[in-house]
This record gives structure tokens, C-alpha cells and sequence, in this order.
């Protein structure tokens, strides 16, 4: 039986590499206290860029919706996608919870999701896109410059590398040497490794042609000082 939009066999199956624990309810009941996300920074980022009640904002792998929630009263209206069932089924929890009714919760990914072309306003994703190989991160970032509008606004956290190869070894032991002892208190050393193992996070410059390639023009780049984190702004050409 093949998932939702990958009726071809051959598309990547991004409901079956979303990573075992988000697939857990149990973990995503304590997802919230583990990632300690605060969204008013993002939040206040995109309002500066144009968000208000007029716009329509896409959050993929809005997770169990801390953003998305956060960004409803400023939003006309907000498609929070997941692949995960049991994230999916939080972030509803959430938003019915608080009494939005401008949020819309869906089970899809960056390769399946559809929205109508041209008519978004801003898109915004925080640590997913790592979840994807390179190959199927260009074909998302293709995808999202489709459902933005020109000159709409694609918001782009994640774990990115900017360093060089020849670095690999320092900065990530420097990495993980650094995460908490205990998984109460955020992700540890063990979690990171098998981010590193089995997820696809890229470097900064591989991933930036990406977005150029795709569209975009980068407004703005950040690169944490740890060197394993990035934020971008871009703008669809």
C-alpha cells in the first residue's frame, strides 16, 4: 500500500523516514518540553516581512504546531503540514484546543503536500527539511517556490552545515560534546549521532545553490556559531 501522492512507487517515502520517535506519541507528548521552541523570535521575523491577517502562511513539518498556533491570530489563514500521524494529531489537539478555526492540519510532507500554485503568501519550516537527501530537497524547494506567489517569502530553519569537509571531525565532536547528559533536558549526544547517522542534513554550501536554483533569492543567512545550525530568509524571484 503505498502512502498518500506516492502512487508512483518511486518518489521518496517521506512518511516512513520522519524518524521512529515522531512517530511515537508518547515522545511527541513530550516533544514540546524536549525542543523548549520559543516562536516569538520567528514570529516576529515574519511579521516584519509581511505577515498579517491578509496573508496565508504554510508551516512544513509543523511538528506538534507551536508555531503555527503561535502565527494564527496574525494570519488570514495557516496550513500546518506534517507526515507524522502522531504530530498531526497533537498539533489538532492544539489548535482546537485554543479555538482557531484558521488552521488547517494535514498529514503531507514537502513532496506530497499539494497547495495551489502561486497563492501562498509565506512559507515557513524549522528543523525538517534535514529529513530529506539532497536530491529530494531540491525537488522540495521547487515545490515551495511553486505554491508562493512572486515575491512571497520562504522562511527556512534547520540543522546545516557551514563548515568545510576538512573540518567534519572538530566541529562535530565540538557539537556533540556540548549536548545535555539527560534526554529530559534536550537532545543528547546519543540522539545527535543517529541524526547524523540516519537523517540528511547538507552544508550550507550545497543548500544555498538549492534555493538560488530553485528561485529564491537569499535576503539573509545566519550561521550559528556551533557551525550545525542556519536560518534563511528568501524571497521567490
Amino acid at each position: 500500500m503505498t502512502e498518500p501522492g506516492n502512487e508512483s512507487g518511486w518518489l521518496f517515502d517521506e512518511f516512513a523516514h520522519v524518524g521512529d520517535e515522531h512517530l511515537d506519541p508518547a515522545y511527541v507528548a513530550s516533544y514540546d518540553r524536549k525542543a523548549g521552541i520559543d516562536p516569538s523570535e520567528d514570529l516576529a521575523r515574519l511579521r516584519e516581512l509581511g505577515l498579517d491577517p491578509n496573508r496565508t502562511l504554510v508551516d512544513l513539518g509543523a511538528g506538534t504546531g507551536t508555531f503555527a498556533v503561535a502565527a494564527a491570530p496574525f494570519s488570514r489563514h495557516v496550513y500546518a503540514v506534517d507526515p507524522s500521524p502522531a504530530m498531526v494529531a497533537a498539533l489538532r489537539n492544539k489548535a482546537e484546543r485554543l479555538g482557531l478555526k484558521n488552521v488547517t492540519c494535514l498529514r503531507a510532507g514537502f513532496l506530497t503536500y499539494e497547495h495551489p500554485r502561486g497563492t501562498a503568501d509565506l512559507v515557513y519550516s524549522r528543523n525538517a527539511l534535514h529529513h530529506l537527501p539532497d536530491f529530494w530537497k531540491a525537488v522540495a524547494l521547487q515545490r515551495i517556490a511553486a505554491m508562493l506567489r512572486p515575491g512571497g517569502i520562504l522562511q527556512l530553519r534547520d540543522l546545516v552545515f557551514s563548515f568545510a569537509p576538512d573540518d567534519v571531525t572538530s566541529v562535530l565532536e565540538a557539537w556533540l560534546a556540548a549536548a545535555p547528559r539527560s534526554p529530559d533536558e534536550g537532545w543528547t549526544r546519543e540522539e545527535l549521532a543517529t541524526h547524523l547517522r540516519e537523517e540528511h542534513s547538507t552544508f550550507s554550501w550545497l543548500l544555498e545553490p538549492m534555493l538560488e536554483h530553485s528561485g529564491f533569492e537569499i535576503t539573509d543567512a545566519s550561521h550559528r556559531s556551533s557551525k550545525v545550525f542556519s536560518a534563511y530568509t528568501a524571497v521567490k524571484r
